[in-house]
Parts: C-alpha cells; structure tokens; sequence
C-alpha cells in the first residue's frame, strides 16, 4: 500500500501534529481576542477539532459558540473575518505554510446529547416494561 492510500484513510502523524498547534493557538488568540472580529466576542468561540488537508494548506476548524447559540452566524462571521484570524495566527505560528482557515460548525456536541436522549428514554421504557 502506497503512502498516498494511507493518507487518504487515516490523518498522518504530521497532519495530526500541525492540526493541534492549529487548534491551541487558535483557541489562545480567541481567549485573548487577538484577532479584533468585529461584532463578536470571540472569548465565546470555543475551537473543538483542526483537521489538516494532506498538504497541510488548509484548515477544517470545527468551533462552537458558548451555549450553542447563534452557530450558523458566528460561523459566516469568523469565515468573513478570517483573514483578521490568519494575520492574528501568524504572528504565532511559524510554519512553511500558513493554512486557509474553513470553518465550520461542530454539531458533535449535539449529535451525543440525541444520544444520551434515545438511552434515557430505553433505560426508562425498559424499567416500565419490568413494572407491568
């Protein structure tokens, strides 16, 4: 199996490196407001997972808003504003390539407390199912 297979399965060890010095760096200048976004506090953003692309020139950066409220918009306003980001990153990040940054909006948070939901509900139908 080619190398070029295997990076299309699983993240490289690289990938996987660079995608976390993206994402703590990321989450300090956010914490410190080190990007200066207009109409957002970026100190709410929460950075959840950086995937890195093969070639490590872009950035999937999976983010959340405190409380999970307003993610459709705080997404469109952090990918206007994501050269403010870029800029703010550079200045801490030296690496050969300074990734494209993409957000998106992490529903994983959501998708486990449907979850946590559906096994509610079982365990309480079961414990009925063994009342009657």
């Amino acid at each position: 199996m080619s190398s070029n297979q295997t990076s299309q399965r699983a993240y490289s060890q690289r990938q996987l490196r660079v995608g976390e010095l993206v994402k703590q760096n990321l989450g300090e200048l956010f914490i410190r407001n080190e990007a200066k976004i207009p109409s957002i506090n970026s100190k709410l953003v929460t950075v959840t997972e950086v995937r890195m692309t093969p070639d490590l020139k872009t950035a999937r950066v999976y983010i959340i808003p405190l409380g999970g409220v307003d993610t459709k918009e705080t997404v469109r306003i952090l990918t206007e504003n994501s050269h403010l980001v870029r800029r703010a990153l550079s200045k801490r990040l030296d690496i050969k390539f300074l990734p494209k940054l993409n957000f998106v909006e992490d529903n994983s948070f959501e998708y486990a407390e449907k979850i946590e939901k559906i096994i509610k509900k079982n365990k309480e139908n079961d414990k009925k199912k063994r009342y009657n």
